[in-house]
């Protein structure tokens, strides 16, 4: 939904009027080549309106969704994977103009461009919750309907797979039945939804045919058990929008039940010292939300689960982990926000697993 009709009359509106001359999601596969190049096109003009200070004002930054059936994303393989009788009828993929690197690297992506992948992974886990199919007596889907589709017995599962079209990220959830593009076309009206709250981003999803995006390669899960992938898609399974920071801090303490397990740490609460217990919770809370580079939170939050006296020290503590580089602080609308610098992620993993103190970093006296 765009503030100003003539802002769309602005915006070059060439694939969205190749798309429709096309035929859609249905287009003909004489159409495909032609279309995967103009969709190649936005993404590069894309990627250049993410580095700007206002970006998508001048023209909206590109996101295509498409259903490439009888594929499934794998773990270990980058070819397309045969699908197997009545497992799966093929993926809904998507692709946005922000490196692949992000697959391995939170820190390779800005906040803007970490918050379109975010919302990106929103509307996937809603659009193909909605074209599932309803249990027995259960209610509609759809994708306003949020949080409907975690009663299903999949609800917890976390499958969201990243790949690469050329240099572009590309995500990848499974679908249960054989769709014939509806998963797409929901996907684009869920990602109007999880975007609009994203601060000077002004974004547009196309459906595109499943040809276009047939040529992504090396599906497989985000690489790393903290990584922000997995947080994002674990929001979204709860209900919440994983682009909105308000609605990621309420789902925390569900999303770290959901993650928890997987997180293989020594327990942070055996440490005897008082400030080193506490900088290890910090950091082992951080990393379980996957609050790396543009996923940051409220500094408040860093005394979240401490009680009296504690949560003084944890503010005073996030201050000590700031200075020595471990938090990076950035400021926000009113508020200081923090994150983990995805920099000194050995650092920070040594810290919270074995409790070894890195140099630079000065711990309040017990």
């Amino acid at each position: 939904m765009w503030p100003e009709d003539s802002h769309r009359r602005e915006t070059n509106l060439a694939l969205e009027l190749a798309l429709a001359d096309a035929g859609g999601v249905g287009a003909s596969r004489e159409r495909v080549a032609g279309l995967r190049a103009m969709l190649l096109d936005e993404l590069i003009a894309g990627a250049s309106e993410l580095e700007q200070t206002r970006s998508g004002y001048a023209r909206p930054v590109a996101v295509a969704f498409a259903v490439v059936s009888g594929r499934t994303p794998s773990p270990s393989e980058s070819s397309p994977q045969p699908v197997a009788p009545g497992r799966s009828a093929g993926s809904l993929i998507s692709v946005a103009p922000v490196d692949q690197a992000l697959r391995a690297d939170p820190g390779a992506v800005g906040e803007r461009a970490w918050l379109l992948v975010a919302a990106l992974a929103g509307a996937m886990v809603q659009a193909v919750a909605a074209s599932a199919p309803a249990p027995t007596g259960a209610l509609e889907r759809s994708p306003s309907t949020r949080g409907q589709a975690t009663s299903s017995a999949h609800a917890r599962v976390l499958d969201l797979q990243a790949g690469a079209l050329g240099d572009w990220l590309a995500l990848a959830l499974a679908l249960a039945v054989a769709d014939d593009g509806d998963a797409a076309e929901l996907a684009v009206i869920a990602f109007e939804d999880e975007s609009a709250r994203i601060d000077r981003l002004r974004a547009r999803a196309y459906a595109v045919p499943a040809g276009v995006l047939e040529a992504v390669t090396d599906l497989r899960p985000p690489i790393g058990e903290d990584h922000p992938l997995r947080a994002a898609e674990a929001v979204a399974r709860l209900g919440g929008r994983p682009a909105d920071e308000s609605s990621v801090a309420e789902h925390e303490d569900e999303v770290l039940a959901m993650l928890g397990a997987s997180i293989d740490t020594v327990r942070p609460h055996e440490e005897q010292d008082p400030s080193l217990r506490a900088a290890r919770r910090i950091l082992q809370r951080l990393a379980g939300m996957g609050k790396w580079g543009g996923y940051h939170t409220d500094i408040a939050h860093l005394a979240r689960g401490f009680a009296g006296n504690e949560r003084a020290l944890a503010i005073e503590i996030g201050e000590q982990l700031i200075a020595a580089g471990l938090l990076v602080a950035k400021p926000s609308v009113g508020q200081r926000h923090v994150f983990l610098n995805p920099r000194r992620a050995g650092d920070i993993h040594a810290l919270i697993e074995r409790g070894v103190v890195p140099a630079g970093l000065e711990l309040p006296r017990a």
